[in-house]
């Protein structure tokens, strides 16, 4: 049966650990809700070394950490779910060609995991393209 459901705030992105929705609303907080009752459940505040994270948009669940793109940028955050904290950062600077630019192109917006093959997936708003990531660590 479907059951509509309200909450305050805006929604921006969302996601799910298995247990539990995680919806961002453009701010550094990210908000858990029981997927049954759409009850809080929790909250926490997103940071990194230089303070608060803020514009958070587009939500993933990766392999235990929260993914989500910080609006207007190239950039994804890696977010530790318990305790809010940035643990890495994930840019795609670069990512379209000088040819897609070339059309109306929007923002970073679209983040997917395909957890059956281990893929992470990147795409915008108008982007031409889906793009395949492959995570690498610097050196």
């Amino acid at each position: 049966m479907l059951q509509k459901l309200f909450y305050q705030t805006e929604g921006w992105g969302i996601t799910h650990d298995g247990k539990r929705l995680i919806m961002s609303t453009g701010t550094s907080t990210l908000y858990f809700h029981d997927p049954l009752t759409f009850e809080r459940m929790g909250q926490i505040n997103v940071f990194d070394e230089h303070g608060p994270v803020g514009m958070l948009n587009e939500l993933e669940y990766i392999q235990g950490e929260i993914y989500a793109n910080v609006w207007k940028t190239e950039n994804i955050a890696r977010i530790d779910p318990l305790t809010g904290k940035v643990t890495g950062w994930i840019s795609l600077k670069g990512l379209l060609s000088a040819d897609d630019l070339e059309q109306p192109v929007d923002v970073l917006n679209g983040i997917a995991y395909d957890r059956e093959n281990d893929r992470v997936f990147v795409t915008g708003k108008l982007w031409p393209k889906l793009f395949e990531i492959k995570l690498v660590p610097l050196h």
